[in-house]
């Protein structure tokens, strides 16, 4: 099935991501067909408040026919939403409606008929209630996936945490050699199957400059060790390099992706260079996982002020790999 369509989880209902959608599908022609779920209920309001008008072409879950979907019209898999809708605080009361958008998803995925996914932003505190560090770990545990890397991901530079939506005072813990070479196998693999090369990767020390006044130091111990092994190993690996000069022009330049040991140390740094310009792609999945790289951003819910490039960029990846 050549031109499988892109599946969109619309994630929190109280969020700016219909939003988004409604200015990515205005400003750029996609081929692949898109397939929304949501509540009709909610899209409807989204449509009103926004002004935003396109026919909805509401089709089956279970007999998914592909020769009735194109991009003239909003593709639909309606989900219940119990609730009266408007906009709202971000709460639990979403979570079964947030589940079962994610449910239909996987379900079309392990059928087959497609093998792309976005979804929209989700309240990791409402939604995940400290069973999932975040949706990547969330989604992995479905597809039971225990390999994975979270990439977000720019053409100039991307950037991968070794540990995800962790506490600082947990990290330590949590570095080791094998995690690291996981990750640098996972993002290694996938710059060669879909982007046809392979990636220079910096990897960060954790300590502030590499060093440690403490007798163990992970960046000796641990992490300069691993570079070493997978640099033997054919890897383009190089480190570890200091945090806080790694994204000076200079050194960027000489890569193509940052690793480094803890979320805030490359994500920071990397949505100050390019703000909206990223996606966040899940490595080690069956299939492709891309959610924009913003979150529900509720203070600007309603205002019409969203910044579409991401989830623009989310749906031209899928659209030409």
């Amino acid at each position: 099935m050549k031109n499988k369509p892109i599946l969109i989880v619309a994630g929190e209902p109280n969020s700016v991501f219909l939003e988004t959608f409604f200015k990515s599908i205005k400003r750029k022609k996609f081929y692949k067909p898109l397939i929304l779920i949501c509540s009709s209920k909610i899209l409807k309001f989204h449509m009103k408040k926004f002004n935003f008008k396109k026919k909805i072409n509401l089709i089956n879950s279970i007999n998914l026919n592909l020769n009735n979907l194109n991009n003239k019209s909003i593709n639909l898999i309606d989900v219940k939403y119990d609730q009266n809708y408007t906009f709202k605080k971000i709460s639990k009361n979403s979570n079964k409606y947030i589940k079962n958008s994610f449910n239909l998803a996987f379900k079309i995925i392990k059928s087959g008929i497609s093998d792309r996914l976005i979804n929209g932003p989700i309240s990791k505190k409402s939604f995940l209630n400290k069973k999932y560090l975040g949706i990547t770990e969330y989604i992995s545990h479905k597809f039971s996936i225990k390999k994975n890397a979270m990439l977000i991901f720019n053409n100039k530079l991307s950037v991968c945490p070794v540990t995800t939506h962790l506490p600082l005072k947990a990290v330590t813990k949590k570095i080791n050699r094998k995690v690291i070479k996981e990750k640098v196998s996972l993002i290694d693999n996938f710059y060669k199957l879909k982007l046809g090369f392979k990636p220079r990767i910096a990897i960060l020390g954790l300590n502030p400059h590499c060093e440690s006044t403490y007798k163990f130091n992970e960046d000796d111990k641990i992490i300069a060790p691993t570079v070493k092994y997978l640099s033997k190993l054919g890897f383009k690996t190089l480190g570890p390099f200091p945090a806080d000069t790694m994204f000076l022009k200079k050194n960027r330049e000489k890569f193509d992706v940052v690793i480094g040991m803890y979320h805030d140390q490359v994500l920071g740094p990397l949505k100050t260079l390019y703000e909206y310009d990223a996606i966040n792609i899940t490595l080690g999945l069956p299939f492709i996982r891309i959610s924009p790289d913003h979150g529900p951003n509720q203070q600007m819910l309603g205002k019409n002020l969203s910044n579409p490039l991401s989830l623009i960029n989310a749906i031209t990846f899928l659209d030409k790999n």
